[in-house]
């Protein structure tokens, strides 16, 4: 099994890519260890000294290590867990349901939130997703847009100017309605 690894905009984080599936059309971004219990995968990276944050994307894996560790020592021990948990054959992530929270609009707004999802799933996601993390829609009230940054892009020192100049430029472009864009946490 041939893993490669490319950098990210965020110089703590790594992406992993296996060659193969990992979840498809969904992600999973785990903050902590404690989080990441659902998924093997993930619970044997946060196993490695220095692993502060684990996103699991399509077709890649992104890796956030604290600055206790080098990626010189760490990105070795992390491609083995890789290739020990595909080549065993485990589950990425053992229950199959994803936790997903409520967005909050208004459905009077549903014509202008199905505009702003479209804009993301089309132009955004893509572009984050080949630095190694993604954006998840979490509401639309009032002409603010509030979007989760998650993977290599939660805690990257260039996602503000990111969300800000990038995004909410071109939604506000091509949907009137956006008045601004904010970063949420769930």
């Amino acid at each position: 099994m041939f893993i490669e690894t490319e950098g990210t905009p965020n110089p703590a984080t790594l992406k992993f890519l296996p060659g193969r599936d990992v979840m498809g059309l969904s992600t999973a971004d785990f903050a902590s260890a404690v989080s990441a219990v659902r998924s093997p995968l993930a619970t044997g990276l946060f196993a490695l000294p220095g692993v502060a944050r684990v996103f699991l994307g399509g077709d890649f894996i992104s890796v956030t290590k604290n600055d206790e560790i080098s990626w010189q020592a760490l990105k070795p021990q992390v491609l083995g867990v890789i290739m020990d948990h595909f080549v065993a054959g485990l589950p990425v992530i053992e229950d199959g349901d994803t936790d997903f929270d409520e967005e909050d609009i208004d459905e009077a707004d549903r014509e202008v939130v199905d505009q702003i999802k479209e804009l993301l799933d089309t132009r955004v996601r893509p572009a984050v997703a080949g630095d190694g993390g993604d954006i998840v829609f979490r509401g639309y009230r009032q002409g603010v847009v509030r979007l989760h940054m998650q993977g290599s892009c939660s805690g990257c020192p260039s996602s503000s100017a990111t969300l800000k100049h990038g995004i909410e430029n071109m939604l506000k472009h091509y949907v009137p309605e956006v008045v601004s864009v904010e970063q949420v946490e769930f």
